[in-house]
């Protein structure tokens, strides 16, 4: 996005200072926008659809409707299929951070993140990207995926239906690594790895890459703890 056509961001949090003080940070930057703010998951879904936002910062505790569900109804709302999901925790090992990635969130950010990390996040997010930290991302799939819950996005039958590459491939998607780094380690050009992974998430029918991490650890492909 640039200047002239700025990210438009919805701000969902039911503190209104917290909404206010990050109404403006986002204000601050040149290249987004807060284009409406929300005190519960009911508004914030609702203004995703009136506003027509690009990204929703989604805080997972709130009043009448959670981040949870608000994730979830607007992942399933064709309508919104271009609007990103950024779920806001106080914790890194919040069990409902997997929840809200399982309901469509395209990552999540600990809110005492710094400033600077919260617009880059943002971006990122706002991209097409997924924020999937390494570190916190491990750790908390480690803990919450031990005993799995449910099947695959969509029922998409798992990582049989891939090929021996694209199973490669998804599994360092699941541990942390970019197209850039997958590429790297494959002896792939950028561009290829790139392929490999949108064609991964068309046969998984997977929103974005942080589904596919929970595909990878939910079909047992990617170990937790595992390196």
């Amino acid at each position: 996005m640039s200047p002239t056509n700025p990210i438009r961001v919805l701000l969902a949090d039911d503190q209104t200072l917290v909404r206010a003080a990050f109404a403006m940070l986002v204000e601050s930057a040149r290249d987004m926008e807060v284009v409406a703010q929300a005190g519960t998951g009911a508004e914030a879904v609702e203004l995703a659809r009136s506003e027509r936002a690009d990204l929703v910062v989604m805080d997972i505790r709130m009043p009448e409707l959670d981040g949870i569900e608000a994730t979830r109804l607007i992942a399933a709302d064709d309508d919104l299929a271009g609007v990103k999901v950024l779920v806001l925790t106080t914790y890194d090992t919040d069990e409902h951070i997997m929840e809200a990635l399982r309901a469509g969130a395209s990552g999540f950010l600990v809110k005492d993140t710094r400033p600077a990390d919260l617009l880059a996040a943002i971006r990122t997010v706002a991209a097409g990207e997924s924020l999937l930290s390494p570190g916190p991302t491990s750790r908390l799939i480690a803990r919450v995926l031990s005993t799995p819950q449910v099947p695959p996005p969509n029922g998409a039958g798992g990582p049989s239906v891939l090929t021996d590459r694209e199973r490669q491939v998804l599994t360092l998607v699941a541990r942390g690594l970019n197209n850039t780094e997958i590429a790297e380690a494959l002896g792939l050009s950028p561009l290829t790895a790139k392929t490999h992974v949108s064609r991964i998430m068309s046969k998984l029918s997977a929103r974005d890459r942080a589904q596919l991490v929970i595909v990878a650890y939910e079909s047992g492909l990617v170990t937790p703890g595992e390196g």
